[in-house]
């Protein structure tokens, strides 16, 4: 295995840089996910910061797929939004450039807990 001579060491041996959440973006995802702890509903979360994309996985147990995605995803900033939520089917339920108005989506199921 060789080291490419060009670089210096401590480049070579660099990770690519990957996304990950803010500080403050953790803190709302963090509080929906406290709420339905509190309930009972949620019991897991994972956290992935890949490359590309960011991901926070909510679980009902830790060993089924996730319930819910909150992705991250600064490519899609520009155009769709880089926050997305998405179902344990695949399916994209919101979507947009505010992270507290895709977390709204969780609103409704709040409301259904409280009744």
């Amino acid at each position: 295995m060789s080291i490419d001579q060009s670089l210096p060491v401590s480049a070579a041996h660099m990770q690519a840089p990957f996304v990950a959440f803010t500080r403050e973006e953790l803190n709302k995802i963090l509080n929906v996910y406290g709420f339905f702890v509190a309930s009972g509903d949620w019991k897991d979360y994972a956290i992935d910061m890949l490359k590309d994309i960011a991901v926070f996985s909510v679980f009902r147990r830790a060993s089924e797929a996730p319930l819910y995605r909150i992705e991250k995803n600064p490519k899609l900033s520009h155009k769709q939004g880089a926050y997305a939520v998405v179902s344990m089917t695949g399916q994209v339920v919101k979507r947009g450039h505010d992270l507290g108005q895709v977390l709204r989506v969780f609103d409704r199921q709040k409301l259904k807990l409280a009744t």
